[in-house]
């Protein structure tokens, strides 16, 4: 009965017992899943102090960067920003003291051999068991070449001579380039966000060409006039289609214009020519109607006088 009674006041110690084993083992089965995950993560992922030193570093991160885990854990993390960046970290660990994540802030960061590389970064506090903020864990993602993608096609947007401006499904300006702000007068930052219609002599012909693509995927060869900031006025031909995301889901309207004003002004000036060439040649026709109608009236007199001539030279006229 004595090692029954032992038996049953020890049980419950040894069911908690039991119990907190196989929560230290979940947990360390969920320590060992997390790390086997950051360690063979693509992205470089870093822990660091709230004062920016360094505190893990995973092999992707060895990559990236080109430094050792032992080279450079225990290094402040500015030793990875360019001059002009420095104290960059500092301010984004100040937002992860107070609690804030930051997500995708595109920077630049330096190699161990001083290459400059882009990246995506993503910053989120680091919490012990009590909940309070003791580090903070970053994962970068090398996006150079994206970026130099990019550029490039941004560069040609640019050297383009005509207007180039992206249209979302309410007929805002979500971007142009500058032969845009060259024909409008009005500065990039400004466009976005007013109404693509605002620089039309015709407003409501313009909200028509959008609302034409969204409808049939496309426009040719659109007319319209647009107006500079000084009141100058542009003659464009606009062709237009629709741009989607990567899902295929329409994200907007991408439309170029092209200044048409010389081609316009030479054929209403070639219009003007004709016109008047029509009204000089109907003008001499007239005249010469009449001068022939005069010449025609003249040989008749010439013809009566000679006719007259002869009956009185022949004595038929007394």
């Amino acid at each position: 009965m004595l090692g029954q009674t032992a038996r049953s006041e020890a049980l419950p110690g040894m069911v908690h017992h039991m119990i907190a084993e196989r929560k230290a083992e979940a947990s360390q089965g969920r320590m060992d899943e997390l790390a086997a995950i950051v360690e063979h993560s693509d992205d470089a992922i870093m822990g660091k102090t709230l004062d920016g030193i360094i505190t893990s570093w995973n092999p992707a991160a060895e990559k990236m960067y080109g430094y050792s885990g032992e080279e450079i854990i225990g290094k402040a993390v500015d030793l990875l920003s360019p001059q002009d960046r420095v104290g960059e970290m500092t301010a984004i660990l100040a937002k992860v003291r107070a609690g804030q994540h930051l997500d995708r802030f595109e920077t630049v960061r330096h190699r161990k051999d001083g290459t400059p590389i882009t990246v995506s970064l993503s910053v989120s506090p680091i919490c012990d068991a009590y909940g309070s903020i003791i580090g903070a864990s970053s994962i970068a993602r090398d996006v150079t070449s994206q970026r130099q993608a990019f550029d490039a096609a941004r560069s040609m947007i640019e050297a383009s001579l005509d207007s180039l401006v992206a249209i979302s499904p309410e007929g805002k300006i979500t971007d142009a380039n500058h032969a845009t702000v060259k024909v409008t007068g009005v500065g990039r930052d400004e466009l976005i966000g007013t109404s693509f219609s605002d620089y039309f002599t015709d407003p409501d012909k313009a909200n028509r060409i959008y609302r034409l693509v969204f409808e049939q995927g496309q426009a040719v060869d659109y007319p319209l006039t647009m107006r500079h900031r000084d009141g100058t006025l542009t003659e464009v031909l606009y062709n237009a289609s629709v741009y989607r995301g990567a899902g295929g889901n329409v994200l907007g309207v991408f439309a170029a214009a092209r200044d048409v004003t010389k081609m316009v002004r030479a054929r209403r000036e070639l219009a003007e020519q004709q016109a008047w060439e029509l009204e000089r040649l109907a003008e001499l026709e007239r005249f010469q109607r009449l001068t022939v109608g005069r010449e025609l009236k003249m040989i008749e007199l010439k013809h009566e006088i000679e006719h007259l001539k002869r009956r009185v030279q022949t004595g038929e006229v007394e």
